[in-house]
């Protein structure tokens, strides 16, 4: 499951801002450590445990953005996740034409190079389907998701830098999971034992990763999402961070089709989230 060597999570190659001590899985972040440094390395702890999970059908091939695109993933955190951000929008697990080719949630390509202004080497899993090549920022097939999801935040705040001082975007489970086919399984597709065994390791990650950034509310996009993350945080006795949820930009979604934005934007002004976005 692993990527290539040079951009593997595994600390190879990794600068100190990002490689901090290691701690166990469910020890607490120091406070010393930047938040994008705590929640690298609760990403990278993550990907330890996930190492020793096994799928079986319809489960042929499992990518991990988090290894083989580590280079962008990092780039994206250090260069956006600051401390003091209110919010944490939270997907399900990668797209095949946006993180899983960028490393970036809801990754799209010309958002996270042309808005996002990400940069990097992106690699390439271990075991790649022939049809589902990872072709990194060069990948020229638009996600449906991840362009209105980062399109309409593009329109409403003009520059990232006014959408991520007050939130941030994250995934809850970083892998991406295709039958032999090259069909693109979603978790709740997995079997039941197999799937209990990965979200838990992925709870315990949100609830780390909720602490490190200090978020007060987190959005679930999707209602997959939103009652994971509910049941986590509960699960955890982890207080004072409300959890809410706004619907999937996926084009699978025949609600979504007929104008996702406004269903989003009015969602978002209920929960006082617009106010906070909208650029002078």
């Amino acid at each position: 499951m692993s990527g290539d060597g040079e951009t593997a999570g595994g600390g190879a190659g990794l600068q100190p801002l990002c490689d901090p001590p290691q701690r166990s899985f469910n020890s607490a972040p120091e406070l010393s450590v930047s938040p994008s440094s705590r929640f690298l390395q609760v990403e990278l702890e993550l990907n330890t445990h996930l190492r020793r999970l096994t799928f079986s059908e319809p489960v042929r091939y499992i990518y991990n953005p988090l290894e083989y695109a580590w280079d962008t993933h990092r780039c994206y955190v250090e260069k956006y996740c600051q401390g003091g951000q209110r919010v944490l929008f939270l997907g399900m697990n990668p797209g095949p034409f946006g993180m899983a080719q960028t490393g970036v949630p809801f990754g799209e390509v010309k958002s996270v190079v042309d808005w996002l202004k990400i940069t990097g080497e992106v690699g390439h899993p271990s075991d790649e389907h022939p049809k589902r090549r990872i072709t990194g920022l060069a990948c020229t097939q638009s996600e449906v998701s991840g362009a209105r999801f980062w399109g309409f935040f593009r329109k409403l705040c003009g520059e990232p830098s006014l959408f991520f001082q007050h939130c941030f975007v994250h995934n809850l489970c970083p892998l991406i999971f295709m039958s032999a086919s090259g069909k693109n399984l979603t978790p709740p597709e997995l079997l039941l034992r197999e799937r209990e065994a990965l979200l838990a390791l992925c709870d315990i990650a949100l609830c780390q990763a909720v602490e490190a950034l200090g978020v007060s509310m987190v959005i679930g996009v999707g209602r997959v999402a939103e009652q994971r993350a509910r049941r986590a945080l509960s699960a955890a006795g982890v207080e004072g961070v409300r959890v809410e949820g706004i619907m999937h930009p996926s084009p699978r979604n025949p609600l979504a089709n007929k104008g996702w934005e406004e269903v989003a934007k009015a969602k978002l002004s209920e929960l006082g989230v617009m106010s906070m976005l909208k650029k002078e």
